[in-house]
């Protein structure tokens, strides 16, 4: 960043951390202890999917990775706004191995120019009482944020600022509220 772009209030946005998703399976043990939610073993990325082949390549490659005979079956699908989701599925037990799974795609898209493409990745918990909740990590924020949907398209305010709240000393909380955007149709929740 240039002595000008200082002195005009421009800054340069963060650059996503990938390893942040790491930090899920310890904020899932607190989430569960103050709040009851417990992974559902449903984890998603989300994305723009780009034309050519070099994307198809890499589409197919990672597909293979996370189909590969000892590993879970991963599903595709693109929502009604266009974007397509991939999304695995393991054991609720086997969080770092849904994290590692998620990691993957957003590393091999990132590695072969698509980060720009990347919007967010999703982990599902559920409630004792079977409520849905995901934590969203952005993307091209480098941070998270609770999603609670209810029926409808309608939010469960109160349980995600209870998320927050919970997980604020293991994840980096997305601090403006204006970005927790709502991810209607999330494979999971």
């Amino acid at each position: 960043m240039g002595f000008l772009d200082t002195l005009l209030g421009r800054s340069k946005p963060k650059k996503p951390d990938l390893d942040r998703l790491f930090a899920l399976p310890t904020a899932a043990i607190t989430l569960e202890a103050a709040a009851g939610l417990t992974p559902t073993g449903v984890g998603s990325v989300c994305f723009r999917a780009a034309e050519g082949a070099a994307f198809a390549q890499i589409e197919k490659d990672v597909r293979e990775l996370l189909d590969s005979d000892e590993g879970p079956k991963v599903e595709l699908s693109t929502d009604s706004y266009g974007y397509t989701w991939l999304v695995s599925r393991h054991d609720p037990t086997d969080l770092v191995g849904l994290v590692t799974d998620i990691h993957a795609v957003n590393s091999s898209l990132e590695s072969g120019g698509f980060g720009p493409q990347l919007l967010c990745s999703v982990v599902a918990f559920a409630t004792p009482d079977g409520r849905r909740t995901g934590l969203v990590y952005l993307y091209k924020r480098g941070t998270f944020y609770p999603f609670a949907p209810t029926s409808g398209e309608r939010r469960d305010n109160a349980l995600e600022l209870q998320v927050r709240g919970a997980v604020g000393a293991d994840l980096p909380v997305e601090s403006d509220l204006s970005r927790w955007f709502p991810v209607w149709g999330t494979p999971g929740l």
